[in-house]
């Protein structure tokens, strides 16, 4: 397990989204990513909640905005380096967020982001 503080991790998060393309970006729609303490269950690293894109209908409107919730303590208890807390930051970032497009986990374990 490495440390850092909670404030360090958020900014990772953040770091991780700015390497996000801008291209990518603009398509986040109603969306909203939070540092959390703890997953519902063990082993979860991030969660997406809300309405993908894919699925939004034409009565998609007045919603509260998507979740991307980045479970920190949960990280941290799978890195030993900085070096692989910052790749699973970027790797869970980019996994909710394909999230939020519609990609599916079997879709993105093929892709090598699992």
């Amino acid at each position: 397990m490495f440390e850092v503080s909670r404030t360090e991790f958020e900014e990772l998060v953040a770091d991780a989204l700015d390497e996000i393309p801008v291209e990518l970006m603009r398509f986040l729609d109603n969306v909203v990513v939070l540092v959390s303490d703890d997953p519902p269950e063990p082993g979860l690293l991030g969660l997406y909640t809300g309405v993908p894109l894919t699925e939004r209908g034409e009565h998609y409107s007045g919603m509260l905005p998507d979740q991307i919730e980045i479970y920190w303590r949960e990280i941290l208890a799978i890195c030993e380096t900085r070096d692989d807390v910052v790749e699973e930051v970027m790797v869970t970032v980019v996994h909710e967020i394909a999230h939020h497009f519609g990609i599916a986990d079997e879709r993105l374990h093929e892709l090598g982001w699992a």
